[in-house]
Parts: structure tokens; C-alpha cells; sequence
């Protein structure tokens, strides 16, 4: 991603683990430079893919982090994610330990009848 309003380079953020005859799609692999923690710029990216995924035929946007992820967990749920559960010790990291998969989601029903809104209040 490149911020308009500097023109850098900002970050990443994907879908993966795409299910089209389930019409589900998982979103992430999301990192930004310190610089632009807290400008937005995820709040506005999130919005543009979700109104992709749902504008697709997709019903389901999913998104998996480490539990110790707090800056991570906290974006998706203030942008209006549900958290489904905890997947135990389900990864081993690269320094061997293994790690606890936080779950969380949004659906298109969710999206069109109220986050959508939400979300543009806060852009």
C-alpha cells in the first residue's frame, strides 16, 4: 500500500486462503510502518477490501492473529470484527514456542446492515 498523502510505501494487507464455492476468504498478512500506526490508513484499506470481498459474492471475512497481538486484535474489533474463539497452541513460531490463534470475523449481513456505516463514521 502506498499513502496518497506522503506517496511512501505504507504496508500490506491481503486475502488469502480464498474459498469462492464457499464464499468465505480469510484477511491479512497486514503490516504498516511505525509512521502510520494510528493515521487511519488500515481503517480506510479495511474498508476498501471489505466492500470488495461483500461487493464479490463473498459472506464471510475472517482474520486470524497471535493472541499476544494486542494492536492487532484491538484494530479488528474497532472495526467491527466478532471474536469467535481461540485456537490453542495451533502454530509454532519461529523461535519454536507455539502460539495461540485469536478468530475473529466479519459477515455480509453485518457489513451491509450497520458496519459498513460505522466504519465510514470513522474515516
Amino acid at each position: 500500500m502506498i499513502d496518497k498523502r506522503t506517496n511512501a510505501y505504507a504496508g500490506s494487507s491481503r486475502f488469502y486462503d480464498v474459498k469462492p464455492t464457499q464464499h468465505n476468504l480469510t484477511l491479512g498478512y497486514t503490516w504498516y510502518g511505525q509512521q502510520f500506526h494510528g493515521t487511519g490508513l488500515n481503517k480506510h484499506c479495511k474498508y476498501l477490501l471489505f466492500d470488495f470481498a461483500f461487493g464479490n459474492g463473498f459472506e464471510r471475512v475472517e482474520f486470524a492473529a497471535d493472541t499476544t497481538n494486542l494492536r492487532s486484535v484491538a484494530a479488528m474489533k474497532s472495526i467491527g470484527c466478532t471474536e469467535e474463539g481461540v485456537l490453542r497452541s495451533n502454530i509454532i513460531r519461529l523461535d519454536g514456542s507455539r502460539r495461540d490463534t485469536i478468530i475473529l470475523s466479519m459477515l455480509k449481513d453485518e457489513w451491509e446492515n450497520n458496519l459498513r456505516q460505522k466504519l465510514e463514521n470513522k474515516l
